[in-house]
């Protein structure tokens, strides 16, 4: 059977960007009808999460079921196969710093990578709105590091006891930090109640202090500005006969997969994040006049080391919050002897080392007092935890391609992912790191500490790319707002246009550039 649905704008994914568009739409738009397609499941309500977070504490369960499509694996270094409301953000840190200015010209500033489109100062006022929507605790940095027109919605989460000692720690190894920005709630906002500092938000907030998608779709439609369809599977994208306009998506409903759905709609806004996105343009055919759908698939690397330190630290409360510093990030050529190095630094406190056992270093056997006498010697000093996110020029050929081996339930095939690093960062990867490993020893000798190990991910980290925006239709997928150069009524949103990743967490920018989008939809769907 064939079924037909009509609509104004039919936004394609559930998850956080395609929220942002959501929310900007109700807001600033005319009055439209507005579909939102998920091929997963609804997530259980916020009254069932306290329960589910019991069950995964003692049976090690996931607290979100049906967070995914059975025969959807996807070959490669997949992140999260999170397909459900809400998407990847159900999982999510709430980690929301901004990328710095210079992150958007590295090319003019140092003659590496691809400069996007757009600079910092134009998305300035996305950032801002997103991070009221989201609701951000946030502190100021300094000024010459962390640039921002405004103050954060909601003041910063307090730092723990140890936090402070941390921050004097870095202070003396000239390391200016401060409390790392959060959609985490320090005081109530946006009808949500205020963070209780547990560490119970990951990998699932009981409260919902952490802000997550389902809120802001819970809101949407309870005020009856979106309808959401669930379980609705988008397999092609159609352009009509003799035209660039995409006339209609095909799906299926998973609860019919024998049916054939067609939503037809004047607008189609695709915000499947940086692995469905550009799988869908592939299956269809569309957008891919540059032959750059599924390439420059970016992230970044991080540097890590645990250090020693002489502070009694007290472990336990918010251990997941970290200081953060973008000293590293707004570098000159001149400060890395004339190399591309750029990264954050984040510090944690932390527990490593210092928890109770059985065993002496000998391996030898300890038993009643001797346990509790080794545990208090051992935790008269503290450990910090140390990360520095790199940035990575992404690669033409990082890229997702379709795996033809491979198939869905209806023949489509899946994605396969291959992350790589351009030429430039090949080359520049034993020196960023060498720099980076210095650095946590300039800190731990500055703290009379010691470096206890060290190591890198070999991953790239918060992904993205795949429908890279630029100027140039051919050498980019969409233009600076997320509509493709082929097809006027085809937007790609978040992630998936990112030029590069940086070196922080990339949520926030992904929602900008979906807030940024959604005001020209909103603009041009007049």
């Amino acid at each position: 059977m064939r079924r037909v649905i009509e609509t104004d704008i039919c936004i394609i994914g559930s998850g956080i960007s395609a929220a942002m568009v959501a929310e900007r739409l109700a807001r600033d738009g005319p009055p439209h009808h507005v579909l939102v397609l998920e091929a997963g499941d609804d997530i259980p309500p916020l009254a069932s999460r306290y329960a589910l977070r019991q069950r995964t504490l003692a049976y090690g369960e996931n607290p979100w079921p049906k967070d995914h499509l059975d025969g959807y694996d996807v070959e490669g270094p997949l992140q999260s196969r999170s397909m459900c409301v809400g998407g990847l953000a159900m999982h999510w840190g709430g980690v929301t710093p901004r990328f710095s200015p210079e992150d958007f010209r590295v090319r003019s500033l140092f003659g590496v990578g691809h400069d996007w489109p757009i600079s910092y100062e134009d998305l300035e006022t996305d950032y801002q709105a997103a991070e009221q929507i989201l609701g951000v605790a946030g502190e100021q940095g300094p000024s010459a590091m962390d640039p921002r027109a405004k103050p954060f919605p909601m003041p910063p989460l307090p730092l723990t006891y140890n936090l402070m000692l941390l921050k004097e720690w870095a202070g003396t190894a000239g390391i200016t930090m401060w409390s790392q920005p959060s959609a985490k709630n320090s005081v109530p906002y946006g009808g949500r109640v205020q963070c209780c500092r547990n560490d119970t938000c990951a990998p699932i907030c009981p409260i919902g202090a952490k802000y997550s998608p389902d809120f802001t779709w819970n809101a949407l439609g309870a005020a009856k500005k979106v309808q959401l369809r669930t379980r609705t599977l988008v397999r092609r994208l159609v352009t009509g006969a003799g035209s660039s306009r995409v006339s209609h998506a095909v799906a299926v409903a998973r609860d019919r997969p024998a049916d054939t759905l067609e939503v037809h709609a004047k607008q189609f806004v695709v915000a499947g994040g940086y692995v469905w996105s550009a799988h869908l343009l592939l299956l269809s055919g569309l957008a891919n006049r540059s032959g750059l759908v599924g390439k420059y698939l970016t992230g970044h690397r991080n540097v890590q080391a645990f250090i020693a330190l002489p502070l009694r630290l007290y472990p336990g409360i918010n251990e997941q919050h970290s200081l953060v510093t973008k000293q590293f990030m707004r570098v000159t050529p001149t400060e890395t002897d004339g190399r591309y190095v750029r990264h954050d630094l984040r510090v944690w406190e932390s527990a490593s080392g210092r928890g109770a056992r059985l065993t002496d270093e000998r391996g030898a056997l300890m038993l009643g007092d001797e346990i509790l006498s080794d545990w208090r010697e051992r935790a008269k000093t503290g450990v910090a935890r140390v990360r520095a996110y790199y940035d990575v020029i992404p690669a033409r050929a990082s890229e997702l391609t379709l795996d033809t081996s491979r198939r869905n339930a209806w023949g489509d095939p899946l994605p396969k992912l291959s992350f790589r690093d351009d030429p430039a960062s090949v080359e520049l990867r034993p020196f960023t790191e060498e720099r980076i490993r210095a650095l946590f020893a300039r800190m731990a000798s500055a703290g009379g500490g010691t470096v206890m190990r060290s190591s890198v991910d070999e991953f790239q980290d918060h992904p993205a790319g795949g429908c890279r925006m630029g100027t140039d239709p051919t050498t980019s997928v969409v233009d600076s707002y997320g509509r493709s150069h082929d097809h006027e009524n085809l937007w790609i949103v978040g992630a998936p246009t990112s030029v590069s990743g940086g070196c922080a967490n990339a949520t926030l920018t992904f929602c900008a550039l979906a807030l940024r989008a959604a005001s020209r939809l909103a603009a041009d769907a007049v």
